[in-house]
């Protein structure tokens, strides 16, 4: 019996001296409440008004407007010479009255109608060139070549042919419209169509994608910051030469948009008028520039994440 009690004591594993002995025993159960949010402080500042208002970006640029009236304002009295440079409150006055009279509308609506036939024009003559050089060799120095040629050419020097060719109309105006906007919108497009990362190109071919397929969903999608790009210069131009244009042709046919209505203003010397005919140019640009195009850019290019 010692025998056995002695194998049994040889076979239990010795513990050295001074462990620790881990009891199994069972631990009632803890619950903690959640302690309140006010205890922990403030996690996360509140934004203020102050705070809301600067990282809006409309009411930053209308804070910019606001104060360019202000120093106009302020310039123009003290200057105090309203044939040379009125007021900004005689100007918004002459503004009112040029828009409740009609006259000022009719002619905001006669230069818009002749800027969307040359700039539509415009687009798909850009459509047709691009198309040509991305599909041949010969197409792409071809556009290389002419928009060397004839980007660098100012549209409104080439008003004197177009009033010999199509006369005193408005295939005179569409003709000096098309030419200022085709250049500049088929050279981003193509720029854009070339920057086009071999990438994305072998993503489309390996989905199966050719012809008109490969062209909308790869290569527009990537190419449209340039194209929309080329579409802003393209429309600034068209606008900047509709509009000193109008001057020489309503000069000419007694008829016009805006530039026909400062010009008649000017030797009216209802300079307000002038102004006012001005600064509804400028709001034309700023309403298609911050509205038009913003909307199309955050539907494309900022849905898509190309661009913050």
């Amino acid at each position: 019996m010692s025998e056995v009690s002695s194998i049994k004591r040889s076979a239990t594993p010795s513990k050295p001296a001074g462990a620790v002995v881990r009891l199994n025993v069972e631990r009632p159960e803890y619950y903690a409440n959640r302690a309140p949010s006010t205890e922990f402080g403030v996690v996360q500042k509140p934004l203020t008004s102050w705070d809301k208002l600067c990282n809006n970006g409309g009411a930053r640029k209308v804070a910019i407007l606001v104060t360019l009236a202000l120093i106009w304002e302020i310039y123009a009295r003290f200057l105090n010479n309203a044939l040379l440079f009125p007021t900004f409150s005689a100007t918004i006055e002459a503004l009112v009255a040029g828009i409740l009279s009609g006259g000022l509308l009719a002619k905001c609506w006669f230069s818009i109608k002749i800027l969307l036939m040359g700039y539509g024009s415009g687009l798909l003559l850009a459509a047709l060139l691009t198309v040509f050089a991305i599909t041949s060799r010969i197409g792409r120095d071809f556009l290389e070549t002419l928009t060397s040629m004839f980007n660098p050419l100012p549209a409104i020097a080439l008003l004197p042919l177009s009033l010999l060719w199509f006369g005193l109309g408005t295939g005179s105006l569409v003709f000096v419209l098309i030419h200022s906007v085709v250049w500049a919108v088929a050279l981003n497009t193509h720029s854009g169509f070339q920057s086009v990362s071999n990438t994305l190109r072998m993503v489309g071919h390996n989905y199966g994608l050719s012809g008109l397929r490969y062209v909308f969903q790869i290569l527009i999608p990537a190419a449209f910051p340039s194209i929309l790009t080329g579409l802003k210069i393209g429309w600034a131009f068209a606008w900047r030469t509709l509009i000193a244009a109008e001057l020489v042709f309503g000069v000419s046919s007694g008829s016009g948009g805006l530039g026909w209505f400062i010009y008649e203003n000017k030797n009216q010397l209802e300079i307000p008028s002038v102004f006012a005919g001005l600064l509804t140019v400028i709001m034309i640009g700023l309403f298609v520039e911050n509205f038009i195009f913003r909307v199309i850019e955050q539907c494309t290019v900022q849905k898509w994440g190309m661009q913050n």
